[in-house]
């Protein structure tokens, strides 16, 4: 039941662990810490071709949740972006969102878009008709499902959307999903 989701959440808090928590002060809510944006071709090339360099960086610099990352590391940060056309390391932070946002919701068998919201309330709706989890359980899950729900922002720029469906196989690929 909870597999797709499972997935897309795991993805999404890869991403909001491996790079937000260098640069998201800990009590920023998601719809709050990251600009929406309308992603450009431009945009997604250069996350693409930013990942290797992304990824060395977090390998050498773990990131401890809340903390953030030393001048140094944010020179470093700014760098690599700069490598790969972004202004900074906040817009390469703000189109890496706004691809996650939009990979969250692409079902990864039919390559379908369907809005993470509607996901999220789908998820909701089965777990409370499902009469086989305990009590327990379906409260935790309810709980993260209902958190997730407050801390998905409708998606604004629907062009974003072709655009990363466009990209799917290379953009999972680029972020080790394949």
């Amino acid at each position: 039941m909870l597999s797709r989701l499972g997935i897309l959440a795991a993805f999404a808090s890869a991403l909001a662990i491996g790079l937000v928590s260098f640069v998201a002060a800990p009590t920023l809510k998601a719809q709050e810490a990251f600009n929406q944006l309308q992603l450009s071709e431009k945009h997604v090339q250069g996350f693409i071709a930013a990942q290797p360099d992304i990824t060395q960086f977090i390998e050498r610099n773990p990131a401890q949740e809340g903390t953030a990352p030393t001048d140094k590391q944010q020179a470093e940060l700014d760098a690599i972006a700069k490598k790969h056309g972004f202004k900074d390391y906040t817009e390469y932070d703000d189109v890496a969102y706004n691809i996650s946002v939009i990979l969250s919701g692409i079902d990864p068998d039919s390559g379908k878009y369907t809005d993470p919201i509607e996901l999220i309330k789908k998820e909701i709706a089965e777990i409370n008709a499902d009469a086989q989890i305990s009590a327990a359980e379906k409260k935790q899950m309810l709980d993260e499902l209902n958190d997730a729900l407050k801390n998905t922002p409708p998606v604004k720029f629907p062009s974003n959307i072709e655009l990363v469906s466009k990209h799917r196989v290379a953009l999972e690929k680029a972020l080790g999903q394949q």
